[in-house]
């Protein structure tokens, strides 16, 4: 009578390979021999993803459906927002959000987590999507703890691959990385993200063969995303209450002429700076700041407006809403 694990007779000492079944490692095992980061720009294992640029044609992004938790806010400074933002307001505008991305040609997928925390708004804050997969955040301030997990729940039904999660007591948020080229992101050090977030972060793009440069960022600022976007390869605004030498010196470093945007009320109370770049010179901003727009427009930007004022209030506007998951 046969003993033993099922084949396990063709595996013995006296077996020869051309005998062994393929779960032994014989004739029929077929070896995986695929990078990576080819697998996931195939597309077919994993979901297509990633970008190399800040301005890149714009594909797709994850934003996520204001959760009933907003409702419940009663101490908004406790939440890192500014007021307590009125939820219906606040849903009809994620509503023209979507809308104003589809009509320029972005897919959008939206995250409807049911019990998510009222600061699971802002989409772009929670993973920085490399081409091989995503760097997930790990955000510094203790109300935001755990928002990673809807996060990485998201990204994994999408079928993009978490390439990175953080160790210890460092922190990242995604806002705190822009690509100043293919090669070069630039990564800002402060409130959000730490130093060794900015490091893990570096590790992981490395292996890329991409070169990460960290700059340091002034006291009161929320994300490198804040300081400074960029609309075209070689065009980028800044924000002129936020603007440091060394970010400047970065810019100019790689090519990129920097147009300084005095602080005025649409810029720090409207947020009219924080934008998403859907292709060179064609960006989504949000609406009621007409001097700032006109400003891009004057730079050659084709401007499109979305009204966000309820997200200021929680604290942000559309580039800090836009997860950005892949560009041309």
């Amino acid at each position: 009578m046969a003993t033993g694990t099922p084949g396990s007779e063709r595996a013995g000492p006296a077996a020869g390979p051309e005998d062994l079944a393929a779960t032994w490692g014989g004739p029929g095992f077929v070896a995986r021999t695929a990078d990576h980061a080819d697998e996931v720009a195939e597309g077919r294992l994993w979901r297509r993803c990633g970008y190399r640029s800040e301005v890149a044609p714009l594909r797709e992004v994850l934003l996520s459906w204001p959760g009933r938790s907003i409702a419940e806010v009663d101490d908004p400074d406790a939440w890192l927002m500014l007021e307590r933002p009125d939820l219906g307001a606040l849903r009809d505008q994620a509503d023209a959000v979507i809308a104003a991305f589809e009509d320029l040609g972005v897919a959008v997928h939206v995250d409807r987590p049911p019990d998510a925390p009222p600061n699971y708004l802002f989409m772009r804050d929670l993973a920085f999507v490399t081409p091989e997969g995503a760097v997930l955040a790990r955000p510094a301030a203790a109300v935001r703890a755990g928002e990673e997990r809807w996060m990485a729940a998201a990204l994994a039904g999408l079928g993009i691959p978490i390439r990175c999660t953080l160790r210890g007591r460092a922190t990242f948020e995604g806002a705190d990385a822009l690509w100043l080229d293919r090669e070069h992101v630039l990564i800002g050090r402060g409130r959000r993200t730490n130093a060794s977030g900015a490091d893990a972060v570096a590790a992981v793009l490395a292996d890329q063969g991409v070169v990460a440069r960290v700059v340091d960022l002034p006291t009161g600022t929320q994300h490198l995303l804040g300081v400074v976007v960029l609309v075209d390869d070689d065009l980028a605004f800044g924000h002129g209450g936020r603007m440091t030498d060394a970010i400047a010196q970065a810019l100019r470093d790689h090519g990129i002429r920097l147009e300084v945007v005095e602080p005025d009320e649409e810029v720090t109370a409207r947020r009219s700076l924080n934008l998403v770049t859907v292709a060179p010179r064609r960006v989504v901003m949000p609406a009621g700041c007409p001097r700032t727009r006109a400003r891009l427009e004057r730079a050659g930007v084709e401007v499109h407006a979305v009204e966000v004022g309820e997200y200021v209030k929680a604290g942000g506007a559309l580039g800090c809403l836009t997860g950005i998951l892949r560009r041309d």
